[in-house]
């Protein structure tokens, strides 16, 4: 693919084609230019299997961002759009429904809020709204759905593993194992997270880190192949990075070969002065392996070096590594806290992948839309009561109850200010039995979610650092229940409906219904 190609298929073209066709219907029709609005919000957290998410953490706005403000129709698009014949041979598109997009194909009329990256977010609560014209507006969806899904998705999988670590060094692993250049968006989404490096060299660098990284099995089998040893492999390799030497040590025989091996050459480096890093288990029974790995270190006098664990890892993984550990280390008289300590978790496949849930149920609905004179709401009626969208313009708020944790996310008309009622009314989004009342009184406060990020084209959300991401989602991770934060059957949140809302979508129910 060369660069004109490149830029075709990423501008604004990346999309599908019915938001292409829907377009030039809202043209035809005379309503392309109605101000519309969407929510962008997921159904429900990712579901692995064993295991599930109790909260999601919010990544790819700014790529998004940044993709809405170059992206427009410009000639090599609209030629590209000229050219689609439909089955009898016809243009699909009219030659002035493209001098429109020419003239009119940008996001210049977009004004966007968000929930901000690193924060936490629940299902059915939109973190994202939309305003704008129609088409444009509807145009912005499979862009959007694609930068902010995948990002939420790998962020919500590396908190769980951050929360599953505990204090420990997480390493991200992943760009061989990655979708292509996605790879590179899953390693942002990752380092939002919680994981604190990656090896992905040229993300690293454009976020200001260093790439972490050691040697691979081929290094040291390259040595086996050319009649050396194990041991050369590691002299030869302490020789280059005396102070950054961290060895990977199972390639022939872990406790036999390696660890030995390993503790020779950490002499040699302590003789000369150097400190070694540690080294690192990519095989077998790692609970054990790090067990007696840190033992033979103790024994050699190397107990602050690190014992790197890799190979498929995950939360669940993890939390099983650390459980086995505190179970097996007294059997050898070891500490099991100081090796749990030491240990740092490298995680690869299955955190950007998001093995267990390989996409997130992101979806982008129209909820009213301008006629002239008001804004009029508009609905989704499906079977499952869980499809039904929530109609009309709206904001997120979140209340703190009395300890300070997050009580529930309340969505509430845009008018709304629930900050000013003495007695706040939350309905459950689609079961009319479930509702409470919560006194303003009792809480500690309630938070406006959404932030503007572009008016009109103009974009109001300024980069912020990976690490201040980072601060939000351990501040927000901080103030939920723990049974919220739970590897294995996490509570669910409460995300709720005010009286208002639910009352107008019960009115456009029963409107729609008759």
């Amino acid at each position: 693919m060369n660069g004109i190609q490149q830029r075709t298929a990423t501008g604004i073209l990346f999309t599908d084609q019915y938001q292409l066709t829907m377009a030039q219907l809202y043209f035809r029709m005379g309503i392309h230019e109605r101000m519309a609005q969407f929510d962008h919000f997921f159904r429900q957290p990712p579901n692995y299997g064993l295991h599930s998410a109790g909260y999601c953490i919010a990544a790819g706005l700014e790529w998004l961002l940044d993709w809405m403000e170059t992206a427009a129709f410009g000639p090599t698009e609209l030629e590209v759009l000229r050219g689609q014949r439909n089955r009898v041979g016809k243009p699909i598109f009219d030659e002035d429904f493209l001098n429109y997009l020419g003239r009119h194909g940008h996001f210049g009329g977009i004004t966007l809020w968000a929930v901000p990256e690193g924060r936490v977010v629940h299902a059915q609560a939109p973190m994202t709204i939309v305003r704008g014209p129609l088409m444009m507006a509807q145009m912005l969806e499979t862009a959007l759905l694609n930068h902010l899904n995948y990002q939420t998705l790998v962020a919500t999988k590396a908190s769980r593993i951050r929360e599953a670590s505990g204090a420990s060094t997480v390493l991200e692993f992943g760009l061989r194992r990655g979708q292509g250049l996605g790879a590179n968006a899953g390693t942002r989404a990752a380092l939002i997270g919680g994981a604190d490096f990656t090896s992905n060299v040229g993300l690293a660098h454009t976020i200001g880190q260093t790439a972490k990284g050691t040697h691979a099995h081929a290094m040291v089998q390259a040595f086996l192949a050319l009649g050396m040893s194990e041991l050369d492999a590691f002299r030869a390799y302490a020789a280059v990075y005396p102070d950054d030497c961290l060895l990977l040590v199972d390639t022939i025989d872990t406790l036999q070969s390696g660890v030995p091996n390993a503790i020779r050459v950490f002499e040699e480096l302590r003789a000369k002065g150097h400190k070694p890093v540690g080294v690192r288990l990519d095989s077998g029974d790692l609970a054990y392996l790090a067990i007696q790995t840190a033992l033979m270190l103790d024994r050699a006098g190397f107990p602050d070096t690190v014992i790197v664990l890799s190979n498929d890892l995950d939360e669940l993984v993890i939390w099983q590594i650390q459980s086995q550990i505190v179970q097996e280390a007294p059997r050898y008289q070891a500490d099991a806290n100081a090796i749990i300590r030491r240990l740092v978790y490298g995680v690869g496949t299955r955190l950007v992948t998001s093995h267990g849930e390989g996409a997130l149920g992101g979806v982008y609905k129209l909820v009213a839309l301008h006629d002239g004179q008001t804004w009029q709401p508009a609905i989704k009626i499906a079977e499952s009561a869980a499809k039904l969208t929530n109609p009309g313009l709206k904001r997120v708020w979140r209340l703190y109850d009395a300890r300070g944790k997050a009580t529930a996310d309340l969505i509430a008309l845009e008018d709304e200010d629930p900050a000013r009622e003495e007695v706040i009314r939350l309905r459950h989004p689609s079961d009319h039995t479930r509702q409470r009342a919560v006194l303003r009184a009792e809480l500690t406060g309630i938070e406006p979610l959404l932030e503007p990020a572009m008016v009109h084209g103009r974009r109001l959300a300024h980069p912020v650092s990976i690490e201040q991401m980072r601060e939000r989602r351990h501040a927000d991770v901080e103030r939920l229940d723990l049974g919220v934060r739970r590897i294995m059957n996490p509570h669910i949140y409460h995300v709720s409906l005010s009286q208002r809302l639910w009352d107008l979508k019960q009115e456009l129910l029963n409107r729609f219904q008759r």
